[in-house]
């Protein structure tokens, strides 16, 4: 856990046992604190990949099952066009493309204008 996150490892510590220096306890009471962690903490959820918990898994998979119920009711439900967006294929989505890089400032600057951002 220390080799994949040590930052994660630190504030779970931190925030479940109020240990700020984990150097300062036995390797052994180390390990088996980390074992204990909950499942949302934030080393267990980079261990298993998760971005979101499971309690808000099932809270966007609710909010997008009556996002449907109720869009199906609609005109364009009717017709099938215009279907509400899924809240956790959003979040699972590669975010990586949003990010833009800029050469210099003169080209961020470019950029802005078409946006009419002062």
């Amino acid at each position: 856990m220390i080799n994949l996150d040590e930052d994660a490892l630190i504030c779970d510590f931190a925030e479940y046992y109020h240990i700020y220096d984990y150097h300062q306890i036995r390797p052994l009471m180390c390990a088996a604190l980390a074992v204990g962690l909950r499942e949302n903490s934030r080393i267990r959820m980079k261990l298993t990949g998760q971005k979101i918990t499971t309690d808000q898994t099932l809270l966007a998979a609710i909010a997008d099952r009556l996002g449907i119920l109720i869009w199906q009711r609609t005109e364009n439900g009717q017709k099938g066009v215009n279907m509400p967006k899924s809240i956790i294929d959003e979040i699972n989505r590669d975010h990586s493309m949003d990010v833009r890089g800029f050469d210099s400032g003169e080209s961020l600057l470019k950029e802005l204008e078409k946006y009419n951002v002062d």
